[in-house]
């Protein structure tokens, strides 16, 4: 079995906010970046999927059945964290480990000793003497102590200094490297999805936008720039969302698009995954600041 997530039309109704009919899939091998701007629905996802939210509507399937008949066994098979670890903070890693190692049938205390060594964490030491990255390693080493297969990590490296964020990374790659884990994890650093995700679940207003390879999601977009006076009306409804500067004019197009603009005799470049997020969601949330 190589899919061991899918979400097939998850909904989740709130006074201010809907969820609406979420459907993806992570398969063994994937590096998932789950991205969207704050409050598009990417924890209520995640929580959902572990049932610490309560779908109205749909179905979650883990490793080929349905969560909520086999909710226990599949979670012996889940790693999951939310952004920053918080119960506790007067436990030290060792008693806080001794309580959550009897939830997991499989926890083998020698591979966790090793990844402690491994990730320099010293189990003497309360929680919240932890940094941001520590805290993000000790829950890959409870997940990867019980054999997990699926990492759901909720904003893993928010926070974190940039040699840290590059060291959890690394650990995500060598993870996956055996094609028997795959990894979901929310984030809105676009680097981190530069540098360690095969595949985007793009949400926005509560509702899966793409769902599909990294690179054809950036294949599917092209970044224009030129002077102002170079783009007529004509150009302009061309573009997904564009910003006016003081001496140019810069969007986002369609890679369909391309060659309009091209005969044009405007500038076209491939974009990154942060000019695509901007003006993605710049396309119906842009607020004109006028004082």
């Amino acid at each position: 079995m190589d899919e061991l997530l899918k979400l097939d039309k998850v909904s989740k109704k709130y006074p201010k906010f809907y969820l609406n009919n979420v459907s993806f899939s992570i398969k063994k091998g994937q590096i998932v970046g789950f991205i969207g701007r704050n409050g598009a629905g990417k924890t209520t996802t995640l929580k959902g999927i572990m049932n610490l939210v309560h779908f109205d509507s749909g179905t979650v399937y883990a490793f080929g059945k349905n969560m909520r008949d086999t909710e226990l066994e599949a979670k012996q098979k889940i790693g999951f964290a939310l952004s920053e670890i918080n119960y506790y903070p007067n436990a030290t890693i060792k008693r806080l480990t001794d309580v959550t190692k009897k939830f997991y049938k499989n926890f083998d205390q020698d591979k966790f000793d090793k990844l402690c060594k491994l990730f320099k964490l010293e189990t003497n030491k309360k929680l919240e003497e932890l940094s941001s990255g520590m805290k993000v390693k000790y829950s890959l080493a409870i997940a990867l102590s019980h054999d997990a297969e699926l990492l759901i990590l909720d904003e893993p490296t928010s926070g974190l200094d940039p040699i840290s964020r590059d060291e959890i990374l690394d650990i995500f790659l060598s993870l996956v490297k055996d094609k028997e884990r795959a990894i979901l994890f929310s984030t809105h650093i676009t680097s981190d999805l530069d540098k360690c995700a095969s595949d985007i679940a793009y949400i926005h207003e509560g509702e899966i936008k793409y769902d599909g390879t990294k690179k054809d999601f950036i294949n599917a977009y092209f970044l224009v720039k030129g002077d102002t006076n170079e783009f007529g009306e004509e150009l302009k409804e061309k573009f997904i969302s564009f910003k006016e500067y003081p001496d140019h004019l810069e969007g986002l197009i369609e890679a369909k698009d391309k060659d309009y603009f091209l005969k044009n005799n405007v500038e076209v470049k491939a974009p990154d995954l942060e000019e695509i997020m901007i003006y993605l969601e710049r396309k119906d949330r842009h607020e004109d600041f006028t004082l």
